[in-house]
């Protein structure tokens, strides 16, 4: 007898001592469980009776012992109708309900969206929220009788898709540019929240919190962005491009070992570059854009005849050279010494261009060769 009465289970209770278990199944297997046995559901917990994989009794916190007149549903699918008192087998699950914070989540891929000024991107986001099981079982029959998941990973990892799916939807229906996110994450992260709490409940679940933390986009984006700033900080005049793309080209011009013969070369290079994109720049400005001033009277401008006692000045390397007579720069030229395309100025040109745009330095012959050996 005493064999035998070890084979009933008497006392149920789960002592969690784990961070991460959502649902335990109390070990019932090969066991029976004996009438009047006694119950103990602790704070934050849950505890349903199945049967042959259907749903019985839920208990919430509290002891209990266990009758027929505690166990309604029980009763019914095992048609105690007049009450029973021997043993009977029955799966039994407690279920975790407190609140589990912190749980992170992020797009494993970048999310595409369209942005009315940047176009089409992609972006990448991350953050945390925070769920609680609030329907237990919602929760087993959606989550742990078809597929087993009982920790926070396992069903975290069925809720990414879920998040990320919604992202995407509440960010393309805000209608929030891509450079003012940054300042609407809680308005953003609101609404991601109410589009997910019904999701949620279909699961058993609860969403308490959903925070976003950042919001990035590719770093070539970025880039652009960031020359865009400095553009509208020098304004949209081509000189001021010009001059823009001079100092990007300084880092270059001072580590060149051929001085200012490479410098000259380097910043030739920007400054067409840099003329193009700006006459493109120019021409989309608008009213709003300053005309060029007027030549000087007399002024000698590319492809103009040279002016007798003219003081020259080079522009290399983020630098004004000068003055130099119009013998020098030949010299230097020839020599190797200056590049045909380095920006040169006189007090009578409107303003900078590459030397051989004047005609007194157009037809210049190359550099002599270097020496072999």
């Amino acid at each position: 007898m005493g064999f035998f009465t070890s084979q009933f289970i008497e006392i149920i209770q789960w002592l969690d001592d784990t961070p991460d278990t959502l649902v335990y199944r109390f070990p019932v297997e090969n066991q029976e469980i004996k009438m009047g046995a006694q119950l103990t559901v602790r704070e934050n917990q849950a505890a349903l009776f199945v049967n042959e994989g259907r749903l019985a009794d839920l208990f919430q916190p509290g002891r209990y012992v266990l009758e027929t007149q505690n166990l309604p549903i029980l009763t019914d699918l095992l048609g105690w109708k007049y009450g029973f008192h021997s043993p009977f087998r029955a799966e039994v699950y407690f279920f975790n309900t407190r609140l589990y914070p912190d749980l992170k989540w992020g797009t494993p891929n970048p999310v595409m969206m369209r942005d009315t000024d940047l176009g089409a991107i992609r972006i990448r986001a991350f953050g945390t929220y925070a769920m609680r099981i609030s329907d237990p079982k919602v929760f087993f029959r959606e989550i742990v009788g078809t597929r087993g998941l009982t920790s926070t990973e396992d069903v975290a990892g069925q809720l990414r898709s879920i998040i990320v799916s919604r992202l995407s939807d509440a960010v393309a229906e805000s209608k929030i540019p891509a450079l003012e996110l940054s300042s609407r994450y809680n308005e953003l992260s609101a609404s991601i929240g109410s589009a997910l709490a019904p999701d949620f409940a279909g699961f058993g679940l609860a969403l308490p919190k959903f925070v976003i933390e950042n919001v990035s986009l590719p770093e070539e984006v970025e880039a652009a962005i960031d020359q865009r700033s400095r553009l509208g900080v020098l304004g949209d005049r081509l000189g001021q491009y010009v001059q823009l793309q001079t100092a990007e080209a300084i880092p270059t011009a001072a580590a060149n070992p051929g001085g200012l013969a490479g410098a000259g070369a380097g910043l030739g290079a920007g400054v067409a570059i840099g003329s193009a994109f700006g006459q493109s720049l120019g021409a989309s400005a608008g009213a709003g854009s300053m005309p060029p001033p007027p030549p000087l009277p007399g002024a000698a401008g590319p492809g103009a005849p040279p002016l007798p006692g003219v003081a020259w000045s080079l522009a290399v390397g983020g630098r004004t050279y000068g003055p130099y007579s119009e013998d020098q720069i030949r010299r230097m030229i020839q020599a190797g010494e200056v590049d045909p395309l380095a920006l040169a100025w006189h007090p009578q040109a409107p303003g900078w261009a590459p030397l051989n745009s004047y005609s007194q330095f157009g037809a210049m012959p190359p550099p002599p060769p270097k020496p072999l050996g």
